[in-house]
């Protein structure tokens, strides 16, 4: 490990970022990208996020209440999921109903912004930060529907889409590592696990003082180190599992390819064959009639044959 280098920030969320003399780091990187002041008050384990290092996916899932009293998911995943949308869509609906009480009135449902931290191609699309809400449209009017003066004095919301789950997906492999703004600060720093000293970002000051490798203790870089290389072997073991596929795909896709078209062949010959017969016999003078007899086809394809 290069001196001075800073540690991923998976890793630091799992053992260094839960002490509140820390919350700064995580506060600034939530204020950043939520564009308002986050204050925390507590970070929650979740039973899905393993402290372990040989956590198979390494995977990273946090439960953050904020001084607002709003629910925030961070959840950080390395390896694909087909099925990764709907783990979001579960963990939000298990967040909502987890934190009301039976009897309680709608009104004490939270707030739950659900932040995706992903490393690998969750769909079809080039940007590297998306930011998801629900609104109503008008099917007819196209106009959205919107809270009365009464519901945003009562929720006080401004805005439908305020009192619904919000989701955030930040794609880190499609960032090009030209930061323009202090997102694009932390979006480097989740890239590249580095900070330039230039930067400037809420949060990242923070974070590059307090997540050196340096400063680790001789157990931590231990387990810094072998978390490191798990993730390696766990990219390798996919990227030949990947490779695996596709080698064994394109044999029996050959394989299936020779024997469809040795079938496709042998109906084509026979195909050709009759249209010999049908010409040769028609020349030799025989009605078509009788033509259709011999061959099998019908007195249409006879005729289409000799047109």
């Amino acid at each position: 490990m290069a001196k001075g280098s800073i540690l991923r920030f998976d890793w630091a969320i799992k053992r260094l970022l839960r002490n509140k003399a820390d919350y700064a780091v995580l506060e600034g990187f939530l204020s950043v990208l939520l564009n308002v002041d986050i204050k925390i008050l507590s970070i929650n384990e979740s039973e899905s996020n393993k402290s372990s290092a040989d956590d198979k996916f390494n995977r990273v899932d946090i439960l953050v209440e904020d001084s607002r009293g709003e629910l925030l998911i961070i959840e950080m995943q390395n390896n694909y999921e087909v099925d990764y949308y709907l783990r979001m869509l579960y963990g939000v609906s298990k967040a909502v109903t987890e934190h009301i009480r039976k009897g309680d009135r709608y009104s004490r449902i939270r707030k739950v912004y659900h932040i995706n931290i992903i490393y690998f191609g969750l769909g079809n699309g080039t940007d590297y930060v998306y930011h998801g809400t629900t609104e109503f449209r008008g099917i007819h009017s196209n106009e959205v529907l919107q809270l009365t003066k009464e519901q945003k004095e009562f929720f006080v919301r401004e805005k439908v889409s305020d009192l619904f789950p919000e989701y955030y997906v930040l794609c880190v492999e499609n960032f090009n590592s030209v930061a323009k703004d202090s997102l694009d600060e932390w979006m480097y720093y989740l890239k590249n696990s580095d900070i330039p000293e230039d930067f400037t970002a809420h949060g990242l000051k923070e974070a590059r003082d307090r997540l050196r490798y340096d400063n680790l203790s001789e157990e931590e870089k231990r387990a810094y180190d072998h978390h490191i290389d798990q993730r390696v072997y766990e990219q390798s073991s996919l990227d030949n599992a990947y490779y695996k596929g596709e080698v064994t795909g394109l044999e029996k896709g050959e394989a299936i390819g020779l024997e469809k078209g040795e079938a496709i062949g042998i109906e084509k010959g026979k195909i050709e064959e009759r249209k010999r017969v049908v010409i040769n016999s028609h020349h030799a003078g025989i009605p078509a009639e009788a033509i259709s007899a011999i061959t099998g086809l019908t007195l249409e394809e006879v005729n289409e044959v000799l047109e």
